[in-house]
């Protein structure tokens, strides 16, 4: 089992020494990463039917036992996570080929792809948290290094805020690990909810949980830790820009979720509500970010922080509907975010700019790219029967469950605000005239191209439509795993038992 476990971090890893290796083949370099990105798919794929069928799945790299050695852990949070995690890296991939020119490739693009999708995936299947810091390092260092590939002065630009925000996150980090280990004398996600649970020092835990909710913050975009994010996020390739909108932000969320419901004791008053008063915020100001916006990149954006308060918002409301309906939106997200910005790069390629103003004439230059930006941007705003409706749906349930209005009050307002931004990109880019009137269609591309860019895009489109359409097994599915986090028995019997 521990290789099965091993293979979502260690087949990228082996796919990022190849394509370093053969950075002077564009070619193969090409080859290698798509093929890489199809095993991860298939190991994810069977590592979550695995769980769906059999439950947790744990594993002891070096045979120590928990809580000494190092531990793997598959659940379904983090099964889906994986999952997800190679269903994007895919997508982005195929479109990469026709996005990325030679000059990038050779500087190793590829490789750092990769490195990327290794400390993604390493993160979610970790159950430690210096591990999870090992693999934020990988992520923190592949993401830099696509940020600023090719040097040009805005990418050192946005380079520079973000990786400034995030060692601050770095040392915030180390700084609550290193508490963490002087109190409890153990790392392991596991170990830490029991020995925590029985700590007797309420102002130690209270600093711990704002130190990991500062971390896991910066990581996640949260107010008021976001303002890296819209200034760095338009810099790169679009390419790299949407796989970082889709995952990077999202294990910061992840990481959050696990410190809230397994490591410090469940019922936590004073940390959810830090919680409900970011996300709140985040909701709000990511959306009205993105409504002051006119180029098609930042508006999209200021939308992931946007909807980054609506994951955290599951987890502050802390009821099996709430945190079900956050891994649904968070699933809903990665899927409709990636797409929105994959169907930008098109636009831009056909249209000539990311400016709206500089836009227009893409509904009748191209329907079927204007028909897939239309399912991925009102699904994120909401509309039925699309899959953000459902996400939207499980969230204001559970927050009119227990009579929280003005909760609910916010997230209408917000889902609101995003519709405006979404059918201002409609009318500019979609449904007014081009200002020149020089907008192909995407016959003007190759053949190659065009499957290139549009299968992903389509792919993704066909996912939301899926999860839109056929909800009740998924949500059934989230409530599994929401009740896994709330009642985490199943969890620490498979981790701690596991190697014994």
């Amino acid at each position: 089992m521990s290789w099965l476990l091993s293979l979502p971090f260690l087949a990228p890893i082996i796919a990022a020494l190849i394509t370093y290796l053969t950075r002077g083949q564009p070619r193969a370099s090409r080859v290698v990463s798509v093929c890489s990105c199809t095993v991860l798919l298939g190991t994810t794929l069977t590592l979550f039917t695995l769980v769906e069928s059999g439950g947790v799945l744990t594993a002891q790299p070096g045979d120590w036992p928990a809580p000494f050695g190092i531990t793997l852990v598959v659940d379904r949070l983090s099964a889906t996570m994986l999952l997800i995690t190679a269903v994007v890296g895919l997508a982005v991939a195929i479109y990469a080929l026709s996005d990325i020119d030679t000059g990038r490739e050779k500087l190793g693009y590829h490789c750092f792809f990769q490195l990327l999708l290794a400390g993604v995936c390493g993160s979610f299947a970790t159950g430690d948290l210096f591990n999870l810091y090992v693999w934020f390092e990988v992520m923190l260092i592949a993401s830099f290094a696509l940020l600023v590939l090719g040097s040009e002065g805005i990418q050192l630009d946005g380079g520079i805020k973000y990786v400034a925000m995030n060692l601050v996150s770095t040392l915030l980090m180390l700084t609550a690990i290193g508490l963490l280990y002087g109190i409890s004398g153990t790392l392991n996600m596991a170990d830490l909810h029991l020995q925590l649970a029985r700590a007797d020092n309420p102002m130690a835990m209270d600093l711990l949980r704002v130190l990991f909710l500062c971390a896991f913050g910066i990581k996640a975009a949260l107010f008021p830790l976001f303002f890296w994010l819209p200034a760095s996020y338009h810099a790169p390739p679009l390419v790299v820009t949407a796989v970082f909108a889709g995952l990077l932000t999202k294990v910061g969320v992840y990481a959050l979720i696990r410190t809230f419901t397994l490591i410090f004791p469940q019922g936590d008053g004073f940390g959810h509500q830090l919680l409900l008063a970011a996300a709140l915020a985040t909701m709000l100001t990511g959306v009205l970010g993105a409504a002051a916006q006119n180029e098609f990149r930042k508006i999209l954006s200021f939308h992931i922080v946007s909807q980054i308060g609506f994951i955290v918002l599951g987890l502050a409301l802390n009821s099996p509907l709430a945190l079900a309906g956050a891994i649904f939106y968070m699933v809903h997200n990665i899927v409709a975010k990636t797409n929105l910005f994959l169907i930008s790069g098109t636009a831009s390629r056909l249209s000539g700019s990311y400016e709206l103003v500089q836009t227009g004439g893409l509904y009748q230059a191209a329907p079927l790219l204007a028909t897939l930006f239309f399912i991925a941007a009102f699904s994120l705003a909401g509309f039925p029967p699309l899959s953000g409706f459902w996400a939207k749906f499980l969230l204001l349930k559970a927050s009119l469950d227990q009579a929280a209005y003005w909760v609910t009050a916010v997230a209408l307002v917000t889902g609101a605000l995003t519709l405006f931004s979404m059918s201002k990109i409609w009318a500019e880019a979609f449904w007014k005239r081009h200002p020149t009137g020089n907008c192909q269609g995407v016959g003007a591309l190759g053949f190659g191209e065009r499957v290139q860019r549009l299968a992903p895009a389509i792919a993704l489109a066909l996912i939301t439509l899926l999860l839109g359409l056929a909800p009740e097994p998924f949500i059934r599915f989230c409530l599994s795993a929401a009740q896994e986090l709330l009642d985490p028995s199943d969890y620490l019997t498979a981790v701690l038992t596991s190697g014994t």
